[in-house]
């Protein structure tokens, strides 16, 4: 009987090496940490919002989050030597990334410019999978992707389209750099050896170069003046932003990059049921048709 067992768990094992990682699957304690992960991002994009100044609000959370990590990486150790050109692009990417969320959130509405961004990503990033990570969607899992960024759009939408053309191009090419960012940490990360060890550099790595933009254009007394008054709120919110993303990394070690990029922006729809049960928003037909959509497509991408 063990005999006959053998082949099937050596093309098993074939499958998940050069890359390719066909044997994973997105099992319910996944998408339960992902779920988390996302609440967690929705509540830190929030706080920021909130702010009187989005760029050094960003620039405080990220340079906290990487003082915030560095004690921990002494404890954890470094990654695998091959994943830090991973770590060195993303770092490239996010600087990017930052710089364009906050012109987004300056020309923009929440409302409409974080479901634009993180709406569109996850179809970016399930359109490269073939060639990036060597992943294909089986037919039910694009229905997935599909709509979760459909019902993501459709919560994004409820208000109505109104939005200048600033605010749509900067959340449109935020949405390129997270599809960028989000592949390069899904290959980083599963070279890394410890997924853990890959989120604390990454932070640390990443915590200062847009912070040190942002101090450079606005000098150090504001800066400082700044992080005095807002770090009360840029701690919780610095500590949101690395489990967040360290949930999703650790995800993408365990099923398909484009699954759990999809999964992730369930985060608009957490963004959606705080502001009705915080802010007293109205939940429109338009908004229960985007729950739907989502809660549909999260149960696709567990099927698929």
């Amino acid at each position: 009987m063990l005999a006959d067992q053998r082949p099937a768990y050596a093309k098993s094992r074939a499958l998940c090496v050069g890359g390719i990682l066909a044997c994973m699957t997105l099992t319910w304690p996944v998408v339960a940490a992902v779920l988390l992960g996302a609440l967690l991002h929705a509540s830190w994009n929030a706080l920021v919002k909130s702010s009187t100044d989005k760029a050094l609000d960003n620039a405080v959370m990220s340079a906290l989050g990487a003082l915030l990590a560095l004690p921990a990486l002494f404890v954890v150790g470094l990654p695998d030597p091959a994943a830090w050109p991973f770590i060195a692009a993303s770092v490239t990417i996010h600087i990017g990334y930052y710089a364009t969320l906050t012109r987004a959130y300056q020309h923009g509405d929440l409302a409409l410019t974080y479901p634009l961004m993180r709406g569109s990503a996850p179809v970016l990033v399930a359109l490269s999978a073939a060639f990036t990570v060597g992943e294909s969607l089986s037919p039910i899992a694009w229905v997935g992707v599909l709509a979760v960024s459909g019902g993501v759009l459709a919560l994004g939408f409820a208000r109505g389209l109104h939005a200048s053309g600033q605010a749509v191009g900067f959340a449109l090419a935020n949405a390129v750099l997270i599809a960028m960012y989000t592949t390069v940490d899904a290959l980083g990360v599963r070279r890394s050896g410890d997924a853990l060890a890959y989120v604390l550099v990454l932070f640390v790595a990443n915590g200062w170069p847009f912070a040190l933009l942002v101090v450079a254009r606005r000098g150090w007394p504001k800066t400082l003046h700044y992080a005095r008054r807002r770090w009360p709120w840029a701690v919780p919110g610095a500590c949101a932003s690395l489990a967040s993303y360290g949930l999703a990394l650790w995800a993408m070690t365990q099923a398909p990059v484009a699954t759990v990029a999809a999964l992730r922006e369930t985060s608009v729809l957490f963004a959606a049921i705080i502001g009705v049960w915080f802010l007293r928003e109205t939940f429109s037909l338009q908004r229960v048709l985007g729950t739907a959509m989502i809660v549909a497509g999260v149960v696709a991408l567990r099927l698929g």
